[in-house]
């Protein structure tokens, strides 16, 4: 690209501290180098082309360079998409282990011999301790800056109550299906119980459909049917054995905790959403709504543990039947849901929909072995069909250009930044029309 200075300018700033006296003609990066002719014999300013080289250096050291930035930088991608995939591990094993242990660990406690302890009471301190971990660690955001932190959440709890009390819906349904959980569990096998939770996702996703319109591809509805044909096989096998399941067990109504599942399922499809409609638009962190959950949780967990317990604690007290199992149940239940929230952040859609499907397996085996639950043909095809349609309502939705669509959106953005670079001529050839301009307008 040539560029000619204007003989009517005395001289013609181009860049900062370079500057060309009148009539010199510059040929930018010709080849490796800048190389400088005058026009009709006037000679350029000295010195002019060391200090454009200088500014503007040679290609073959840009070269060198860029690829040493290259290197370095393929180098960090790799070493961080191994850290990456190392999380994607751990968080897929955190997952699992949270999925089946706490099913498992409920089902142990609610089945062994002599006094049981009060389940209101565990839903009542599994939130005191959410709370309380939530509190610890906004202190720990604020730099354990107690006027900090009692200040940040008067303003965020207190002062902004209507946006605290569209919490309450969604805390008196958390707490409903926690207790309804108990339930459940204790009158169904886990096995059994975890496939037939798995109807969370079609309640979650019909509510999605209906309150936030979402639209569902038609692999996610595919995998709905299949979901809710798996749960009834399940369901079919269970009523031809379900003397045989509770045989040996005192106080266990199958048909209850069916009962109990399903408007657990319910209940837990209508917070989801509901949660999620009421949170958009709001830059509330995650540790503020845990609070606002759980002071919400505590009240109504009081008044459940009142209404349905209220003479028998007041006679027994509250920790009454509490043994270290129970304590690992409620820790169990308070921390995992946080830990989860945590963990879930390196974990994609795919990964989640297998950590799912692969506890439904470890709770199965483990009820074999713990409480002698009896594995046949039906149930086994049951719980194959849910777990394939957990896999399958997992997958990334499809765009019409036959790319998924979560990879689509990222790819378009990294394309964005990722824009070639103008080059020097590019740079001169904007920079001219302005010259231009002031030299018409002068």
């Amino acid at each position: 690209m040539v560029l000619l200075i204007s003989p009517q300018l005395p001289e013609t700033q181009l860049r900062p501290n370079i500057r060309l006296q009148t009539g010199c003609l510059l040929f930018n990066q010709d080849s490796t180098r800048v190389r400088i002719r005058s026009r009709a014999g006037l000679d350029c300013e000295p010195g002019l082309a060391g200090r454009l080289e200088e500014r503007w250096p040679r290609k073959s050291s840009m070269t060198e360079t860029n690829h040493g930035q290259a290197a370095e930088e393929k180098a960090a991608n790799r070493s961080q998409s191994e850290v990456n995939r190392k999380l994607k591990y751990i968080s897929l094993a955190v997952l699992v282990v949270q999925n089946a242990s706490l099913i498992l660990s409920i089902r142990y406690v609610r089945t062994l011999p002599g006094d049981h302890f009060f389940t209101t009471s565990a839903v009542v301190m599994a939130e005191v301790l959410k709370v309380l971990t939530c509190l610890l660690i906004i202190l720990l955001q604020k730099r354990f800056s107690v006027k900090l932190t009692t200040l940040f959440l008067v303003d965020s709890v207190l002062l902004q109550y209507k946006d605290t009390l569209k919490l309450a819906v969604p805390s008196l349904i958390y707490t409903l299906q926690n207790n309804l959980q108990y339930i459940a569990i204790s009158n169904l096998p886990a096995a059994t119980f975890q496939v037939t939770y798995q109807l969370k996702i079609l309640t979650t996703a019909l509510f999605s459909v209906l309150m936030l319109r979402k639209s569902l591809s038609r692999v996610q509805w595919v995998s709905l049917l299949l979901l809710f044909a798996g749960v009834a096989v399940v369901q079919v096998q269970q009523e031809g054995n379900k003397e045989a399941s509770v045989s040996g067990t005192n106080n266990q109504n199958y048909m209850v905790g069916l009962v109990a599942v399903v408007i657990s399922c319910l209940s837990s499809g209508f917070a989801g959403v509901y949660f999620e409609k009421i949170l958009k638009g709001s830059s509330a962190s995650v540790w503020v709504r845990n609070v606002q959950l759980g002071i919400f949780g505590t009240a109504l967990g009081m008044l459940g543990l009142w209404w349905n317990d209220g003479a028998a604690i007041a006679e027994r007290g509250f920790l009454f039947g509490y043994t270290d199992m129970v304590w690992c149940v409620i820790f169990n239940q308070a921390f995992g849901g946080l830990l989860v929230a945590v963990v879930v952040k390196y974990a994609d859609n795919i990964l989640k929909g297998f950590a799912t499907s692969f506890s439904i397996i470890v709770s199965t085996v483990m009820s074999i072995y713990l409480f002698g639950f009896h594995v046949d043909l039906l149930f086994t095809a049951g719980a194959g069909l849910v777990i394939g349609a957990v896999y399958m309502y997992s997958l990334p939705k499809v765009t019409s250009g036959g790319a998924p669509s979560n990879l689509s959106s990222s790819s378009s953005s990294s394309a964005s930044s990722t824009l070639p670079r103008t080059d020097r001529s590019t740079e001169m050839e904007v920079f001219l029309p302005k010259c231009a301009g002031k030299q018409k307008g002068s």
